[in-house]
């Protein structure tokens, strides 16, 4: 078996020039861009994508409370034109600084006129997970265009 042996010279001279050849990689102009469209955004206290898709999602109905550090969004009552006998009010709750599923809640209210006043009225689940899926919708729409 042929064994070369390096002299300490040249075994320095090899470990130089590997180093250097590590290190200039190090050095490139290939730096990692920012992520622009992180799922994570701490500026306002929630995710901003779940934030502006849910107030224009409600943005149909006058807002009471918006205060984006709680994630909190509450409607007054709206009554539909075509329908003014019922009204709904809406809270939208964004949970998580990700942009998640289950980082997104919607309660809703709805009354119901009867003998001249207003009388609460079960809200399906189906009309709770339909806003909450035309949120998500949405915030995943915006961040896609903020990655474009």
């Amino acid at each position: 078996m042929n064994v070369t042996r390096l002299t300490p010279i040249a075994s320095r001279a090899v470990f130089a020039t590997l180093a250097l050849a590590s290190l200039a990689a190090c050095g490139g102009r290939d730096r990692p861009t920012a992520d622009l469209a992180a799922s994570q955004v701490t500026t306002i206290g929630v995710n901003s994508y779940l934030w502006r898709a849910a107030l224009d999602t409600v943005s149909f109905a006058p807002l009471l409370q918006a205060d984006s550090a709680g994630g909190v969004i509450v409607t007054d009552w709206y009554a539909n034109p075509s329908n003014p006998a019922e009204r709904v009010k809406l809270t939208v709750s964004i949970l998580d600084q990700d942009l998640r599923a289950d980082a997104v809640r919607v309660a809703a209210s709805r009354q119901v006129a009867q003998n001249g006043g207003w009388v609460d009225a079960p809200v399906q689940a189906a009309t709770v997970q339909k806003l909450e899926s035309i949120i998500l919708t949405k915030a995943r729409d915006l961040r896609r265009q903020t990655v474009n």
